[in-house]
């Protein structure tokens, strides 16, 4: 696990701002990574961070959420159901480029001089914003300033500001803004497409080798420019137009031209001392399945009618006056921490910038900053995103779950294809098919099928949304449960027992295995919902339910064998440990001495043959400790920490999906100083780059269990069958921490002190909660503060592998702790092969 133990960043490059992120000095060496943090987006359109003059970066980016090539898949050795077929986000043609020469001498700020500069990117304002002074290799010096933003309130737009003032002389300038292609080709300066490396990471995105986007469209009109393409393979389209405006007081001329991979618009200015210049940029994406291009270029049209009808002032006002509601509905307080104040919201504001406008679409993992895992979906956003949507955007959260409704006619089509009845949802995708070419720890985590149905209910919990499961979404549930029935199979012995083997569980460092805890206790859940989702819509919308059984064929009977293989699910546990096995056979293994194993060998996934790490008790991300989170009121307070104390010594916490979790269950079991620990390296995790991958996109799902970790950790919130309650955990040395959280439709403002826990309502009626088993009833008339004994219990240090080490299995075998020994390095290794 890597551990931010201290505030990681250079406060004198990045000075705390609690309402931005602010960058004092360029820096060449870490580009990937603040391309990625310094990125705009809005779930639909993002930009990355790259400088606008376009030249040097480590990836120059513009994703749009969905727009993506498909490629043939190919095994070297074949087998039946295998995914056949890839998907990889597609980097869009990119239109924040703006060339900028004075005296004809560039701005490349990696070789420039700069006597001054500041980046900003504005919280509140959902503004990237930057200033720079410039030394001209003559000594003249510019004032250069940009400001960029993808807008809240129209998806499909953006807006680029860029102004240039001469200080101290008269120059020639020329501006260049551009649309590129940087998907097929590089520009001029070779800059755009990552160069191979060679190495080894599954956690990237493929490379295409041959052209991706079919031009379609090219057309200069004045100042407004349109691209059209049609991507090779998945025939999907998209058009980009851009429009310009110049406002100076200098004498200017201006040119055009256009090809099928680069349009450009120029200025050229005579500039005098003190007279700005002022290009304005509206841009507008546009993509579909299978709209031809010509229409998506209108489409472009009107969105950039709009935006000059509206005028640029009032675009960026909109946008603040969007961010004012998403702050009075999400904003995570932390009086007297700073720093961490400032990162929190950085990491809010990440959720906004992935999921505001997917409007129907899904929520990558990367979110629209980079191009991480091909801009897949996968249950990050059922598990760790949509809780933060569920009890803040509730809007959103709908359209999430919808965007999983129409994906089920595929994910039907995949459970026949693994021989299953009901429905198994991709583990990887964008267009509904699995992508996951490795099945061991892709296709046979079936759990995604119970993650997604957790997250419905979840979100019915919250809004008492009942008329959405009435409209369709029931159907999610019912043929979930139809392929977990049909997945397990009964044995008996003095009880009958239902079962799931071969499974992958969330640790992917553990595959195909026989009654996975996390599995089995998530899909007893699912079908226990299914079966109650069912009957209540019998009885509460009872034409609802008739469309239902017209068109699921749905028999009282079925509902029935949900609910008993729910109530006999096999739930493992060993009495000899006092733990609950994360499989049936995972205490037969050895363990792998994490606390002992080199730096420099971690993450394990790349270092190590799969095979060697699934021989070993050994946890990429916790799958036990997860399940005690998510069905917490089906493990008592003793099992928590039992099962707390065993499998976190042995959790790498290589996915940045772990430390959220460990952080929330180590603050209820008790282990405050633990539990901070991992909240700031899920807090940090790409502003400190502590996985060295920020550079392909922000971790979205980690971003959500900040929220989480903040709300359900440390304020200890919970939701367990509808029964909304608390019991919190302030860390030591806070102040105050304050949270908002929507429940049917009541906003309530949580403040959680040492000594109390408070309720206010700040929209809607009323609310019901629970403090530590104490009902508590807040209306709009009446706050309450409830006195607090404490903050739980307080357990100090952490558990160790010397806790595990010497303990006994049930059989009487010592449990033992080792390192795979390696006698050479790969690299050494591959340079050692000679072939004749």
């Amino acid at each position: 696990m890597r551990f931010a133990d201290h505030d990681p960043l250079n406060r004198t490059r990045f000075p705390i701002d609690e309402w931005a992120l602010v960058e004092t000095e360029f820096g060449e060496a870490d580009m990937g990574r603040t391309e990625t943090i310094f990125a705009v987006g809005n779930g639909y359109l993002g930009l990355r961070g790259n400088v606008e003059e376009g030249r040097d970066g480590h990836m120059h980016g513009t994703f749009v959420n969905g727009f993506h090539e498909t490629w043939p898949i190919r095994h070297a050795e074949e087998a039946f159901g295998f995914a056949r077929v890839g998907q990889t986000i597609v980097n869009a043609p990119d239109a924040k480029v703006i060339r900028l020469y004075v005296d004809d001498e560039p701005l490349v700020l990696t070789v420039a001089e700069l006597l001054s500069y500041e980046r900003r990117l504005d919280f509140r304002l959902g503004a990237l914003s930057r200033s720079i002074v410039w030394r001209t290799p003559s000594g003249k010096r510019v004032l250069i300033t940009s400001r960029r933003m993808v807008s809240f309130t129209d998806r499909h737009l953006a807006v680029l500001d860029y102004e240039v003032e001469l200080l101290d002389a008269d120059a020639a300038v020329t501006i260049s803004s551009q649309i590129l292609n940087r998907q097929d080709g590089r520009d001029e300066y070779r800059s755009g497409v990552p160069e191979a490396t060679g190495s080894f990471d599954p956690r990237k995105a493929e490379m295409f080798n041959e052209r991706v986007l079919q031009p379609r469209v090219k057309r200069a009109e004045g100042g407004r420019y349109m691209l059209g393409y049609q991507a090779t393979n998945s025939g999907m389209t998209i058009a980009v137009g851009a429009e310009h405006q110049i406002a100076t007081e200098n004498q200017f001329s201006e040119s055009s031209s256009i090809g099928d991979d680069l349009a450009k618009h120029i200025y050229r200015v005579h500039a005098k001392q003190g007279q700005p210049i002022r290009v304005t940029k509206t841009i507008s994406y546009h993509t579909a399945r299978t709209v031809p291009t010509r229409e998506l270029v209108d489409r472009c049209d009107r969105t950039l009618d709009r935006a000059a009808e509206l005028g640029v002032a009032e675009l960026f006002e909109q946008q603040r006056s969007w961010l004012d509601d998403f702050w009075a509905r999400s904003d995570v307080e932390i009086e007297g921490q700073a720093a961490i104040q400032q990162a929190t919201r950085w990491n809010l504001f990440q959720l906004a910038q992935a999921t505001a406008r997917t409007d129907g679409d899904g929520v990558a993992a990367k979110g629209v900053s980079g191009s991480g895992y091909g801009g897949h979906y996968f249950w990050d956003t059922e598990v760790y995103v949509m809780p933060f949507l569920s009890y803040t955007a509730p809007v959103v959260a709908r359209n999430v779950l919808r965007f999983r409704q129409r994906m089920l006619p595929a994910a039907r089509a995949r459970a026949l294809e693994l021989n299953q009845h009901g429905a198994l949802f991709p583990w990887r995708t964008i267009n509904g098919q699995e992508s996951s070419a490795y099945y061991a720890a892709g296709t046979a985590q079936y759990h995604i099928d119970a993650d997604i149905s957790y997250a419905l209910n979840q979100y019915v919990r919250a809004t008492g949304d009942q008329d959405f499961l009435g409209r369709g979404a029931i159907d999610i549930l019912v043929e979930t449960a139809r392929m977990w029935e049909d997945l397990g199979f009964w044995r008996s012995n003095a009880d009958d027992v239902f079962h799931i083997h071969g499974v992958t569980g969330p640790d992917e460092y553990t595959t195909v295995v026989n009654d996975n805890l996390y599995t089995n206790v998530m899909a007893r859940a699912n079908l226990a919902a299914a079966a109650s989702s069912v009957d209540d819509l019998q009885v509460q919308d009872p034409a609802a339910y008739d469309r239902l059984v017209e068109r699921l064929m749905v028999t009282p009977a079925e509902v029935a064998s949900w609910r008993r293989a729910a109530a006999h699910m096999h739930i493992p546990f060993d009495e000899q440990l006092g733990i609950h096995p994360q499989d049936s056979a995972f205490l037969q293994k050895e363990l792998w001495d994490l606390e002992n194993t080199p730096d420099d060998r971690r993450p394990l996934l790349l270092h190590y043959h799969p095979l060697v790490i699934y021989r070993f008790q050994v946890l990429k991300q916790a799958d036990v400790v997860l399940a005690l989170y998510l069905q917490g009121d089906r493990f008592s307070t003793e099992a928590k920490r039992a099962n707390f104390e065993y499998y976190d010594p042995l959790t790498t916490g290589d996915s940045t999906l772990s430390a959220v979790v460990q952080s929330i269950i180590a603050a209820e079991v008790g282990y405050h100083e633990l539990a901070m620990r991992y909240f700031r390296s899920a807090l940090f995790v790409d502003l400190a780059d502590l996985h060295n991958n920020t550079a392909d996109g922000v971790h979205v799902a980690s971003t959500g269990g900040v929220w989480s970790a903040l709300v359900s950790g440390f304020g200890g919130f919970r939701d367990h069958n509808g029964v909304f309650a608390f019991d919190p955990r302030l860390p030591d040395g806070w102040q105050r921490l304050t949270f908002r959280v929507t429940l049917r439709g009541t906003r309530l403002r949580v403040t959680l002190d040492p000594e109390s826990i408070s309720f206010a309502v700040e929209a809607g009626g009323e609310a019901r909660v629970r403090v530590r088993g104490a009902e508590v009833v807040v209306t709009a008339e009446s706050d309450v503060s409830v006195p607090l004994d404490g903050q739980g219990p307080r357990l100090y240090g952490a558990p160790t592998m010397r806790d595990v080490t010497g303990s006994r299995r049930a059989d009487g075998t010592l449990l033992t702790a080792s390192i795979p020994t390696l006698s050479l390095d790969v690299d050494e290794a591959d340079s050692a092969i000679q072939i004749d």
